[in-house]
């Protein structure tokens, strides 16, 4: 008897891991369904234009983070960068997913576009992409001479020797000078670690290519700053593969909707006058590329 209810215990333990074998066996089994019963799917998120806040793009990536349908996540690059601390706060996040990450870079993924990139699992890039450009920008105007000109006298009080440092009024001083470029080159030492943290390499490594130089795709390879030549379709293909899904594995997004109209006026009105994407990020040092700088 005491056999006879052994073997029923062990037939009651065994049925799961059995039941588990068969569905996984089964012709009908679709790799890409979750134990739960739903579908894995693919995020993606898409970093385009001047950087100039992260809270959206933190949100979406939040949400894939915690989300167990979702397997992995592609990011779509296209962007020359922007203000340092939403770009920080993007590679931050990143840093933090421990599902397959892969960048898509698109025409432009340079500057605080190439810090955001780096945290990824693997970064594909076309060879014409344009990228790197490690480096930090802090762009001032300067107009004593047309205030002159125009008659408009700035009367500017402070509490602070270095309180208008950055007065757009007047030539700046020697001491001025230092105090910004010891900001510039503390914000580029963090541009620099961070990177070589995020890429494994050498911190002199990076040092050596991180003065504002840009990369097409096929040279960034060769200095260690991407890892494989291929586009959208090429990127999203390595990631299914990396997740272990089907190319049927749908690809799903998270982000604020804006109207057609919207969008081609600030494509377009970045294309004219590409000085603006400076304007566009609020004030300060930024990891920034853009044409005229």
């Amino acid at each position: 008897m005491r056999i006879i209810q052994r073997l029923v215990i062990a037939l009651i333990l065994l049925a799961p891991v059995m039941l588990g074998i068969f569905i996984l066996l089964s012709p009908g089994f679709d790799k890409d369904r979750g134990i739960a019963g739903g579908f894995k799917k693919i995020g993606l998120v898409r970093i385009e234009g001047v950087i100039s806040e992260s809270y959206s793009i933190v949100k979406q990536l939040r949400s894939f983070r915690f989300d167990n349908s979702i397997a992995g996540i592609l990011i779509r690059v296209d962007s020359p960068g922007g203000s340092v601390a939403p770009s920080q706060e993007i590679y931050s996040e990143i840093s933090k997913i421990e599902k397959p990450v892969i960048v898509s870079m698109g025409n432009l993924a340079a500057s605080g576009g190439y810090y955001v990139s780096s945290p990824a699992r693997r970064i594909f890039a076309d060879p014409g992409t344009l990228t790197g450009s490690i480096g930090v920008i802090f762009s001032l105007p300067l107009v004593e001479e047309l205030s002159k000109k125009i008659g408009i006298e700035m009367r500017i009080l402070t509490a602070g020797k270095y309180k208008d440092l950055t007065s757009i009024y007047r030539e700046m001083s020697d001491g001025e000078r230092k105090i910004l470029q010891s900001l510039l080159d503390d914000t580029h030492d963090q541009f620099i670690s961070d990177v070589a943290k995020a890429r494994k390499m050498s911190k002199d490594s990076v040092s050596a290519i991180a003065d504002g130089r840009i990369f097409t795709g096929r040279q960034a390879i060769e200095v260690g700053l991407v890892d494989t030549l291929g586009g959208f379709e090429e990127a999203l293909d390595y990631l299914r593969e990396t997740s272990g899904l089907s190319r049927k594995a749908k690809v799903v997004e998270r982000r604020e909707r804006i109207t057609a109209f919207r969008k081609w006026i600030v494509e377009e009105i970045a294309d004219i006058f590409p000085q603006l994407q400076s304007l566009l990020s609020p004030p300060g040092p930024q990891y920034l590329f853009y044409p005229g700088s």
